[in-house]
C-alpha cells in the first residue's frame, strides 16, 4: 500500500529503516529503555488507529507473539500488543523486532518497506497522547523480545540548522481532547532548535514527563554540554551516540494559558515541525483551532 511512499530515515548494523515519506519518526520520545539506549525508533506513518501499518524493512516474518500490556489511563487502550520478528533479508544475521501492529502477516511472508504488516494498534503501552507509530528494534536472533539490548542506530538525515528558536509562539492546527499541535511562527526545517553549547541541534523528546532529552547534532555533541530552548537551559548531555545525545533533564516548566503543560518534539523530515502541547489529562485545557499560543519556559 506504502510502497513508493517510504523514505529512508536510519539504519542498523546494515538494515535500512523507512518510513512514510509523510510521517515523523522519534529516537527518544519515549519512556521505555531501547529509546534511552539509541537502540530504538519509533515511525510515525501519519495515520490514524487501524489503519495499514507499513513495514518498514526488508525482512521475513520468523515469528509472532502476543503479550500483555497495561490497561490505558485516561483511554480506552488494547491490553494485548504483539511483538512481530522478521529475519532480515539485508543481514540475516540480525532479527526485526516491531511493536504496536495487530499483524495480517503471517510466519514465512516476506514483505518490502511500505508492505502492510497489519493495522496500527492503540496499546496501552502508550500514553493517552501517544499517536499511532511502529516501534523498531534490531537485535539478536538469540535474544529478540527483552526491553533491553538490540543495536544501535544511526540516523541518516543530516541536522542541518543554522537558527534557535527564540519563542514558543504560533498556531493551533489540530485540537483534541488529548493534545493540540502548534506551528510555531518561526520557520524551521526538520524539527524545533535548541543551542547545544557552541552549536544548534534539534529537540527529540518529551518534556518534563519522560525525564530526559534527545537532540539531535551534525558533528558529536560534547559531553555535560548544557541545552537551551530560547535561552532557558533545559537539560544537561549524559549520554552519546555518533551524533545524537540523551540529556538529563533539568525539569523545565512549560505553562500556557496559566495550566501546566508537556511538550512533545520528534523530527518532520517532510513537513513543518510542530509542537505537541500535552495537558495533565485529556480535556485538561481549551484550545480553539487557529488560535495563538504562546509558551511560556520557567
Amino acid at each position: 500500500m506504502f510502497k513508493g511512499k517510504m523514505k529512508l530515515v536510519a539504519y542498523s548494523d546494515g538494515i535500512n529503516i523507512f518510513n512514510s515519506k509523510k510521517g515523523t519518526f522519534s529516537f527518544f520520545n519515549s519512556p521505555y529503555p531501547s529509546h534511552l539506549s539509541f537502540t530504538g525508533i519509533d515511525l510515525y506513518p501519519k495515520s490514524v488507529f487501524g489503519d495499514v501499518a507499513p513495514s518498514p524493512v526488508k525482512g521475513e516474518v520468523i515469528k509472532i507473539r502476543p503479550v500483555k500490556c497495561p490497561t490505558g489511563k485516561h483511554f480506552s487502550g488494547s491490553t494485548r500488543d504483539f511483538v512481530i520478528l522478521l529475519r532480515s533479508l539485508e543481514n540475516p544475521k540480525r532479527w526485526i523486532k516491531i511493536l504496536h501492529v495487530v499483524p495480517s502477516v503471517k510466519v514465512g511472508d516476506v514483505v518490502e518497506p511500505g508492505f502492510g504488516l497489519g493495522t496500527l494498534l492503540r496499546s496501552g503501552f502508550f500514553n493517552f497522547w501517544t499517536d499511532p507509530h511502529i516501534h523498531v528494534e534490531v537485535r539478536k536472533p538469540s535474544d529478540p523480545i527483552r526491553a533491553r539490548g538490540g543495536f544501535k542506530f544511526e540516523r541518516i538525515i543530516k541536522v542541518d540548522v543554522k537558527k534557535v528558536a527564540k519563542e514558543l509562539i504560533g498556531t493551533v492546527i489540530e485540537s483534541k481532547p488529548e493534545y493540540f499541535l502548534v506551528a510555531l511562527n518561526e520557520n524551521f526545517k526538520l524539527g524545533i532548535p535548541v543551542e547545544l553549547e557552541d552549536t544548534i541541534g534539534i529537540l527529540d523528546a518529551g518534556i518534563p514527563h519522560y525525564g530526559l532529552i534527545g537532540v539531535h547534532v551534525n558533528t558529536i555533541p560534547p559531553l555535560n554540554g548544557r541545552i537551551k530552548l530560547c535561552g532557558r537551559k533545559i537539560g544537561i548531555v549524559k549520554y552519546i551516540h555518533s551524533d545524537m545525545c540523551v540529556a538529563k533533564s533539568y525539569n523545565p516548566v512549560f505553562t500556557l494559558n496559566g495550566k501546566t503543560v508537556g511538550v512533545s518534539f520528534n523530527l518532520f523530515p517532510s513537513s513543518i515541525p510542530l509542537v505537541k502541547i500535552v495537558p495533565r489529562r485529556p480535556n485538561g485545557l481549551s484550545l480553539k483551532k487557529f488560535e495563538e499560543v504562546s509558551l511560556v519556559i520557567s
